[in-house]
């Protein structure tokens, strides 16, 4: 196969478009010599001569021209590949690949994905739904650059191997079945439902979320049925087969037949952080799909103090 030299091939379309060597070679920064060489060279891994003599100057032959017909496609590839390039050394191109929970993937990453393909079209964010253990194996083996999480599930501030950012404090609200002697009662305390059959997770994150919750207030909650979906949680609490705490984040699995109450004093949060390899959040884009994130969620804090 034919050995071909951007570099010569970008000299020979220059003499063809500056007409002379001296020309050529100002253009480039180049001697004139340094020019002729250079398009020697070319001739010999062509295997056809490229310049014929024309009076005391040179022009391009028939072979020269072929070639350059070519390589204006290869430039063109280029100059598409630099921008690319270029757009994503300033984090406007590429791909980054999150891992995170799944109340997080609707109410955080989904606007904060419909945000960068209008403001960074060339910016591809690939999701991954999965729990806390899953999302920092993956990121410390490489295989998600970014992991979301509840704050109590992340690493340690003073693990070596990761950078923690902090996103929003998430209210947990009280899911009730409609025509509950409480549903309407005003200055509802977490406290004031002690006595009332619950509803979450055998174990895992929300179990552990809901137990020290009702801790704080006083209480241990009596388990009444378990479920980790949000679906099978608010479908029993419809029913009235128990209460059930339910994260601000999980509002788009609400009911018609259940009422959600703010508690008064006393009102539990989660608190959301986003995960990275440390070092990887000066990553340009990296530091974009933070930075749209953080807007998600400063968003979503508006809302919820309205």
């Amino acid at each position: 196969m034919t050995e071909w030299d951007i570099k010569k091939l970008q000299i020979l379309r220059t003499l063809r478009d500056r007409g002379t060597v001296t020309a050529t070679a100002e253009a480039l920064l180049m001697t004139p010599s340094a020019v002729s060489q250079q398009l020697t060279n070319l001739a010999k891994q062509l295997g056809v001569p490229v310049l014929e003599a024309q009076g005391r100057r040179v022009r391009l032959t028939d072979a020269a021209h072929l070639v350059l017909r070519h390589a204006e496609a290869v430039f063109a590839q280029l100059e598409r590949a630099d921008a690319e390039l270029d757009g994503y050394l300033r984090g406007e191109a590429g791909e980054v690949r999150v891992a995170a929970f799944s109340t997080a993937v609707p109410a955080l990453l989904v606007p904060a994905v419909r945000q960068l393909r209008s403001a960074h079209p060339g910016l591809d964010v690939r999701i991954r739904e999965a729990e806390a253990a899953e999302a920092y194996e993956l990121l410390a083996a490489g295989e998600v650059d970014l992991a979301l999480s509840l704050a109590a599930h992340a690493p340690s501030a003073r693990d070596p191997k990761f950078s923690r950012v902090p996103l929003l404090a998430d209210p947990l609200d009280v899911a009730l079945p409609a025509g509950h002697p409480h549903a309407d009662a005003p200055g509802l305390r977490l406290a004031d439902l002690a006595a009332e059959p619950w509803i979450f997770g055998g174990s895992g994150p929300w179990s552990e979320i809901t137990t020290a919750a009702c801790e704080a207030a006083g209480f241990v909650p009596e388990q009444a049925h378990s479920a980790a979906g949000w679906t099978a949680i608010l479908a029993m609490v419809e029913a009235g087969m128990g209460i059930a705490l339910v994260p601000r984040m999980a509002s788009a699995e609400r009911r018609g037949g259940v009422v959600m109450r703010v508690l008064a004093a006393d009102q539990p949060r989660r608190h959301v952080v986003a995960a990275v390899r440390r070092g990887a959040e000066e990553g340009p884009a990296v530091a974009r799909v933070l930075a749209a994130l953080r807007q998600a969620a400063a968003q979503r804090e508006t809302v919820q103090q309205n």
